[in-house]
């Protein structure tokens, strides 16, 4: 799919670059062209009109004479035809025209033409025959120039064009894979993020399966009996229920469809709801829980989903600190920001490992995680509502400190 991508992304862009390259030497070609044939038009019209007349046996080919002007880069000529159609003058001569014969040829062509204007011997040749008192003056300009000029022209914009898209093939395929990175990270993510649910899931499936079986086989025997096999597939139904809840809360929050209400709220109260009902976990844990939370810090929020992203980080606190450890829950306000900070004693979280505890099903110890009832999922959770909140989490680990969650959100004046 990938692949598939990166292709589509290429083709669409050559077919872009060429349609533009196409257009911007297709005009530059015609206006070019146009050009030309104006220059070439203004010549012939200035010879019609020139009065330097210069006899045929008067005319030295190859070497324009010093009392007449130089010759304009395009070579134009014009011969006086007389009522019999005979040639009795050469004017403005800067063309060698040594050949008489092809000059003969040159005028009947003319003369046979019956429009004032147009081309001759295969379109080298644009004339122009202007009527006047001793017959027809013919102008004549030759079109070699403006030939080779288009042609080059041609020439240029094609190697210019080949290059062009060689070149734009390059940066296209570089542009491709930059601008796929994301889609493939996504993708990837994605498929992983299938393939983790679906072992999530299958394990708490497969347990209720097992003990339901074993219930099955016992269909005479009491309920009390077969209370502890009962007892297994309620504790793994909660579980899946905890796991499906989870990761529809993500999904929502991927596509945006999760409500979130914000309002002006008391963030010390919120965390100082949230921090209660843990004091009896930690003190069945034989854990301590010790907080300074600073009053009357507000923010802006959703006050279920803060509580959410409060309770989560309190719980990790408390699972992943060591025995008879401490946990500490601070909040401050600074100037600007309402700073939330968790930190527990224990095995600290190995650096290399801390970019990716955000990640959805990522555990720093599988096993670990697995007896702690661990999905992997209450890290990615809290992270998607702070990202809602517009807000900012930090982690520090160390072997002295212990591990600390620092959560800030923009802090909203008490008034």
């Amino acid at each position: 799919m990938i692949n598939k991508l990166k292709k589509k992304f290429i083709f669409i862009n050559m077919i872009l670059i060429f349609v533009i390259l196409i257009f911007t030497f297709t005009i530059l070609y015609i206006s070019t062209s146009n050009r030309l044939v104006r220059e070439s038009n203004d010549m012939l019209q200035k010879t019609i009109e020139q009065e330097n007349e210069i006899h045929k046996n008067q005319i030295d080919i190859g070497k324009p004479s010093a009392d007449y002007p130089q010759p304009p880069q395009i070579l134009t000529f014009a011969v006086q035809i007389d009522k019999n159609n005979n040639i009795t003058d050469i004017f403005y001569n800067n063309i060698d025209i040594s050949d008489t014969s092809t000059l003969e040829t040159l005028v009947n062509s003319c003369l046979s033409d019956s429009n004032t204007t147009g081309f001759l011997q295969n379109k080298t040749f644009r004339f122009l025959k202007h009527a006047n008192e001793k017959g027809i003056k013919i102008a004549f300009t030759d079109r070699r120039l403006e030939i080779n000029t288009l042609e080059s022209l041609l020439k240029t914009s094609i190697l210019v064009c080949i290059g062009s898209l060689i070149a734009f093939f390059i940066v296209s395929l570089y542009l491709a894979n930059w601008a796929v990175k994301p889609i493939q990270k996504s993708w990837e993510q994605q498929r992983q993020f299938v393939a983790d649910a679906s072992h999530e899931l299958k394990t708490p499936l497969t347990v209720i399966l097992a003990n339901t079986d074993i219930v099955l086989s016992h269909k005479d025997d009491t309920i009390i009996n077969q209370i502890k096999w009962i007892d297994y597939i309620k504790t793994e139904a909660e579980r899946m229920t905890t796991l499906v809840n989870d990761l529809l809360f993500l999904a929502k929050t991927d596509s945006n469809r999760n409500e979130v209400v914000f309002s002006k709220i008391n963030f010390s109260d919120t965390v100082w709801n949230c921090v209660l009902p843990f004091e009896s976990v930690a003190f069945e844990q034989e854990k301590t829980i010790d907080s300074c939370i600073a009053s009357d810090v507000f923010i802006k929020g959703d006050t279920s989903r803060l509580k959410q992203l409060i309770v989560i980080l309190i719980d990790n606190a408390i699972k992943y600190s060591n025995k008879k450890g401490s946990i500490n829950v601070a909040l401050i306000g600074n100037v600007d920001k309402a700073s939330l900070s968790i930190n527990n004693t224990g095995e600290p979280i190995p650096k290399e490992q801390i970019l990716h505890i955000f990640e959805r099903f990522y555990r720093v110890d599988e096993s670990r995680a697995r007896e702690k009832d661990g999905y992997g999922l209450g890290l990615a959770i809290a992270k998607s509502i702070i990202d809602t909140h517009h807000g900012k989490i930090a982690v520090k680990s160390s072997e002295s400190e212990g591990t600390t969650f620092t959560v800030a959100f923009p802090l909203v004046k008490k008034n």
